[in-house]
């Protein structure tokens, strides 16, 4: 960086420190927690599954290489070399943007209510796992299962002691009862499998095609654990599931005491959290793939048909893709600057960024398999094509994975596996987020650091009452909202504006310097590659998705108590519309607030003043002297010491 030395008065020496990495495993292993996390396992398959298998994922692999890659290195980059978290970081290398920072602060904070809940339903599974027979194996197991309920084996022993009688309405009933009740009759003659079919007045129909069935861990899932009933909607969400609201409580407390004591404390826990899902998920498609049926799941997913390949034209695809990408290794939340903010300022971010990238990409194409494969089966079973099989949206991973180990011998034991697999998927992306919470409060208030642990309590205690609202009978309703507007537009305005400043604002080239300062060899071709994305075509390609997906706008929708969807009044969507762009709009309003907030503090208020660096912008290693490079203790560098004249137009610190 500068050539010339800082005096020794002009570095501020924080208070209280920071805290960091008692290694570099620890921060290795936290980002791929964070980056394979539930996104993977749960995320990624629904999302594939909506959008024909191959399709998606033939998008999801591109946008991988041309946005999710270049952006995470890039934050690993920032968040290293600055050793801050988001808040300050942006309000430092280009003081008219420190509403960026906020900006993924508030994404972090939408996603982290609403993420905990996911891991609230997975301890809620777990528990009811303990059952001597898993409630979600047999239709009727619960007194809330529905009519429209199905179960093979059910289905064929009263088929076996009756020609004439098929599984309805969680008994044995005839074939004409069921017929009536859809306004057909009986017809005369069966089908292939001599089954009775039903007559509309036209056409004879198959009874999987009179009324939708519903497998039974669909069914548990929607009816008994998330508890809607036939009236549900945003009028009438019902009251509070007790059983949910202390399974939120218990997984707020999980992620408290796990991040207490900060980075050093969770980066203990994510040695179990990061590697188990792995255990689990090889167990689970060792059994998948001997399931009946699921070679056709998994050539849904991997086959690439016409019909399939021309949606490829279609901008939601690569919408989700993007979206899933961002949600799956996680730029422009502020975690992963978080997490970089406390490494060593020497550590090979270059090698962790790659590895990390390509080990998310790799386990989310696993758990593909994982999953299609168990679909393959389900579709089998319920006598359905694979892309009718399942109308369970998000809840795909509480549907599929779960009828998988019914299949298995002691299906309470890897009930607890799979669930506990969840758990520790969550919880690692959980922590992050929280994390990015409670860094950037720090970061703002230093004094706050010597209370760290109150600092955690209170982010935890309002995380879980804002999340109450999720816990009612319609909760699925505003977990959805949140879940389709919070990270959507807005995750996308800041990964662009984030791009421009660092490369057109403060410069690639200081930037290049910066990663030659902190040690980084880069090949040059890998240097040409990070360039070209960096400097066109990451920020178009995220643009042109952006303007698309405002012109193709779908509203949001939420699974209901039918197989139908429910879209969310128009009311409500606004509310959505607000959530989605509180982001950008907290952009704009740190433009006019640091203009205000200079000006009347004498600073420079003209543009080149407000884009470049500040005069508090360094590397860790100058503005937090505790800040430890590798192998060395508390010792700067002199070719680190800085006087910001070469970036800012303050040539005084």
């Amino acid at each position: 960086m500068g050539k010339g030395k800082a005096e020794k008065g002009d570095v501020e020496v924080e208070e209280v420190e920071r805290g960091g990495w008692d290694n570099q495993c620890d921060f290795f292993l936290s980002c791929l927690g964070y980056a394979v996390g539930l996104g993977n396992v749960w995320r990624f398959p629904y999302l594939c599954y909506e959008h024909g298998g191959v399709t998606f994922l033939i998008a999801y692999i591109v946008m991988l290489l041309i946005s999710g890659l270049p952006l995470f290195f890039l934050e690993l980059v920032l968040g290293q070399y600055a050793g801050k978290g988001p808040l300050k970081l942006f309000g430092r290398i280009a003081p008219a943007f420190k509403g960026l920072g906020y900006g993924m602060l508030m994404i972090s904070f939408l996603v982290v209510i609403y993420y905990n809940m996911i891991i609230a339903w997975t301890i809620y599974y777990t528990f009811a796992g303990f059952a001597s027979e898993l409630p979600w194996t047999y239709c009727g197991n619960t007194t809330l299962t529905s009519r429209d309920c199905f179960q093979r084996d059910q289905e064929l022993a009263c088929f076996n002691s009756s020609k004439d009688d098929t599984f309805w309405d969680k008994k044995c009933t005839s074939v004409s009862e069921v017929c009536l009740n859809f306004n057909m009759t009986q017809a005369d003659e069966r089908d292939d499998t001599n089954r009775l079919m039903c007559y509309n007045g036209t056409d004879n129909i198959v009874l999987n095609r009179v009324y939708p069935r519903v497998s039974p861990s669909e069914d548990y899932y929607k009816r008994t654990m998330l508890g809607l009933e036939q009236d549900t909607s945003w009028e009438n969400m019902g009251g509070l599931k007790w059983e949910l609201v202390l399974c939120l409580a218990a997984a707020w407390t999980i992620v408290c005491l796990c991040l207490i004591k900060g980075v050093q404390s969770s980066g203990k826990v994510v040695y179990f959290t990061a590697l188990f899902p792995y255990l689990v998920l090889v167990i689970l498609l060792i059994r998948g793939v001997t399931l009946d049926g699921a070679y056709d799941g998994i050539i849904f997913y991997v086959y690439p048909t016409q019909e399939k390949m021309e949606n490829l034209l279609k901008i939601d695809v690569w919408a989700a893709a993007a979206t899933q990408i961002f949600y799956s290794l996680g730029p422009s939340f502020g975690g992963l600057i978080t997490l970089a903010s406390y490494n060593k300022f020497t550590n090979n971010c270059h090698r962790d960024a790659i590895l990390i990238a390509f080990a998310n990409c790799g386990t989310s194409i696993f758990a593909g398999f994982v999953i299609f494969s168990i679909i393959g089966f389900m579709a089998k079973q319920a006598d359905l094509p694979v892309g009718e099989v399942i109308k369970g949206g998000t809840g795909l991973a509480f549907i599929a994975y779960p009828e998988a180990v019914t299949q298995m011998p002691v299906p309470q034991l890897w009930s607890f596996l799979f669930f506990g697999m969840l758990i520790t998927l969550g919880l690692d992306s959980q922590f992050t987020m929280t994390e990015t919470v409670t860094t950037a409060i720090m970061d703002q208030y230093p004094n706050l650091r010597a209370h760290k642990g109150k600092v955690v309590i209170g982010a935890s205690i309002i995380g879980f009452i804002l999340g109450l609202t999720m816990c009612t009978r319609g909760g699925i309703f505003m977990f959805e909202l949140i879940n389709w507007y919070s990270a959507s537009w807005g995750l996308l305005i800041c990964a662009i504006t984030e791009i421009l400043i660092v490369m057109y604002a403060y410069g690639y080239k200081n930037f290049l310097e910066n990663m030659e300062e902190m040690g980084l060899k880069i090949p040059t071709i890998m240097k040409y590659y990070w360039l070209s994305m960096w400097m066109v075509i990451t920020p178009v390609v995220l643009f042109f998705v952006l303007i698309m997906t405002f012109i193709q706008y779908s509203p949001a929708w939420s699974p209901s108590y039918t197989q139908e969807k429910y879209y969310f009044p128009i009311g409500i969507q606004f509310l959505g519309w607000l959530m989605a762009l509180v982001a950008g709009a907290l952009i704009i309003m740190g433009v006019f607030w640091q203009y205000y907030n200079r000006k009347r503090n004498g600073k420079a208020t003209d543009f080149k003043s407000m884009i470049s660096p500040s005069e508090k912008w360094g590397s860790a290693l100058v503005t937090n002297p505790v800040k430890k490079p590798t192998g060395v203790d508390n010792q700067t560098y002199d070719k680190d010491e800085i006087r910001y004249n070469k970036y800012s137009m303050d040539t005084a610190y």
